[in-house]
C-alpha cells in the first residue's frame, strides 16, 4: 500500500467500513509512514473537535491545496525511501 492507496481509503478506515485485510495493509502502511500517521492523527482530533458541532466545508481551492500538499509530501517520502533503498542495495 502507498500513500494515495492510503488516502483513498481514509475515509473507510475511520467509518470502520473496511474489510479486514485491507485493515492489516493499511495499519501497515501506518507503522512506516510518518506523513500518513500525521494524516490520520490530524484527522481523529478534527473529528473529536467536530462531533456534536456543525461541520465546516472547506472551500474547493483549499480542499484541493490541502490534498495536494499531503500528496507532495508522500511522494517525496517514498522517493527518498526509495532512494535510501536503491542506495543501499536493497530492491
Amino acid at each position: 500500500m502507498n500513500c494515495t492507496d492510503f488516502l483513498a481509503k481514509l475515509t473507510d478506515y475511520f467509518d470502520g467500513q473496511i474489510d479486514a485485510e485491507l485493515l492489516t495493509e493499511v495499519k501497515e502502511h501506518l507503522g512506516s509512514c510518518h506523513h500518513c500517521e500525521v494524516v490520520v492523527d490530524t484527522t481523529r482530533q478534527t473529528i473529536d473537535v467536530y462531533r456534536g458541532h456543525q461541520p465546516y466545508e472547506f472551500p474547493d481551492e483549499l480542499s484541493s491545496k490541502l490534498r495536494g500538499a499531503i500528496m507532495d509530501r508522500c511522494r517525496k517520502h517514498v522517493e527518498t525511501t526509495v532512494g535510501e533503498k536503491t542506495s543501499a542495495g536493497v530492491k
